[in-house]
């Protein structure tokens, strides 16, 4: 069995389009939608994060923001960063870039931080939003992954899912977003991770599997069921390359997997741009 490939481009493009669209509408009533990002120190990938996230905002009409922290900086000047994107009227929603370097505490900033400016979902006041069903940003790598699985028609409903990684800001919204009695969730989700005697007991069984954990490779084809649709979530960087939590020899046994470049990354930008543009309908009190 050769997969088929969740190519994530498709998606963001498809996702970004409507985004568009949305900031024209906005500009009606004189409104253009601004994200903001914070970066702490100069990690190398963590700047071509937001680099990327400042590129597409210009494709789209949305206006960026943003504020550097210098490695050798204290938390108060992170903070100070928040409070000012907090206060910026023309700063719809911003990102905290993750992780941040040694000496900063990201779940302090994470606090202080407007809910309503949370452009990654990961507020807890968001988080009880997601599971409340009620209006807010949803985190948005798994909105993405969500997103992936409806555009290429792999129904999700009543089937059994196997999300590999509890973090903060993949797994763990993950599990609750696709849990949800709504299009695109309704699963039957089961969550392990590296504490987890023997992961493979559970994948095995999955129809669904996405690996969130960050380990290269930690996903091999003998712990997957032929036929089952395959994700990969968690990266790692060695050197210059990425690489994925999913051995790119599960595809010789799923139906369907994420590439190792192209999966889910665009699909995650597109998703904080689709924030962005629902928080300054909010402010223009357009419902989205």
């Amino acid at each position: 069995m050769t997969a088929q490939l969740l190519a994530g481009q498709p998606v963001a493009e498809a996702v970004l389009a409507d985004v568009a669209k949305r900031v024209e509408a906005l500009a009606t009533h004189g409104i253009t939608p601004g994200l903001g990002t914070i970066l702490v120190g100069d990690d190398g990938p963590s700047a071509g994060y937001v680099r990327k996230k400042h590129e597409t905002c210009e494709e789209v009409g949305i206006r960026s923001f943003h504020e550097g922290v210098p490695s050798e900086a204290t938390q108060d000047d992170l903070l100070a960063a928040v409070d000012r994107f907090n206060q910026d009227p023309d700063v719809d929603s911003y990102i905290i870039q993750y992780p941040l370097p040694d000496g900063f505490d990201f779940n302090e900033a994470l606090l202080r931080m407007d809910p309503d400016k949370d452009a990654d979902g990961l507020h807890p006041v968001n988080l009880g939003r997601l599971v409340l069903q009620e209006p807010g940003p949803i985190p948005c790598t798994p909105a993405g992954i969500q997103a992936m699985l409806i555009h290429y028609g792999i129904d999700i409903a009543g089937r059994e899912v196997v999300v590999v990684g509890r973090g903060p800001t993949l797994g763990r919204p993950l599990s609750l977003l696709l849990t949800l009695k709504q299009t695109g969730a309704n699963a039957a989700v089961t969550v392990v991770h590296t504490g987890v005697k023997d992961i493979g007991f559970y994948t095995r069984r999955a129809e669904i599997v996405i690996a969130a954990v960050g380990v290269p490779n930690f996903i091999k084809p003998d712990m997957i069921t032929p036929g089952a649709v395959v994700l990969s979530g968690g990266i790692t960087w060695k050197g210059k390359r990425l690489l994925a939590d999913v051995d790119e020899s599960v595809g010789e046994v799923a139906s369907w997997i994420t590439p190792r470049l192209g999966g889910i990354g665009p699909t995650t930008v597109a998703m904080l741009l689709r924030n962005t543009v629902q928080a300054a309908e909010r402010r223009a009190g357009i419902a989205a």
